[in-house]
């Protein structure tokens, strides 16, 4: 028997209001409410420990500032040297898989959940994910949204604010609402912050 779950890790239409689906969400909040406000943040061993066991599959290595909210997290795989400042929302129905060392400003939010647009299908509830992949080596400013189905590449910036509403290459320097490309970043970025932020005695 197809169940609601099934379709939704297929990428197919759901109803995410079932009882299979809802339980799963409710579980994965108990998790996320002990780890938004009963650990304490000298308590890094088991905050590590429960954002790994929230989260499919991580790295050895992981950093995700309280608080932090998804809706199933299994859905959810991040590389090694993952961090997500506070604030991040990872709305997980579609999956999400992002690369090593990237970096997260706070309140990132990727939103994998995508609605009808015809009114009487949005209204019994149906829904679909498509999933957000992330290169490695990314930063995503502050306050950056990423809607479903979007691919960023390998060592792009994403300034502060943007709305990514599209794919974006490896090696970009991308910004705005809706998000585009700026500039490829080179090596002159490594010069320049090397000759201006770094102390040179």
């Amino acid at each position: 028997m197809t169940t609601q779950l099934m379709l939704m890790r297929e990428g197919f239409a759901h109803l995410a209001a079932e009882p299979d689906l809802s339980d799963l969400r409710l579980h994965c909040r108990e998790m996320l409410f002990d780890y938004n406000n009963l650990l304490r943040p000298s308590e890094k061993a088991k905050k590590t420990a429960l954002i790994k066991k929230i989260l499919g599959k991580t790295g050895q290595t992981i950093k995700v500032n309280s608080p932090f909210f998804c809706d199933y997290g299994f859905q959810i795989e991040v590389g090694e040297n993952f961090f997500a400042n506070a604030g991040c929302t990872m709305l997980d129905t579609g999956g999400i898989r992002i690369g090593d060392n990237v970096l997260f400003g706070p309140n990132v939010s990727l939103y994998t959940v995508d609605h009808p647009l015809d009114v009487s299908l949005r209204n019994e509830s149906w829904e679909h994910g498509r999933k957000i992949i992330i290169g490695n080596n990314v930063w995503v400013g502050g306050s950056v949204t990423i809607l479903a189905g979007i691919t960023i590449g390998d060592n792009t910036v994403i300034g502060a604010g943007a709305v990514v509403t599209k794919d974006i290459p490896a090696n970009s320097l991308a910004v705005g609402n809706p998000c585009r490309v700026l500039r490829e970043i080179t090596d002159a970025d490594r010069q320049f912050y090397l000759t201006t932020y770094m102390k040179n005695d």
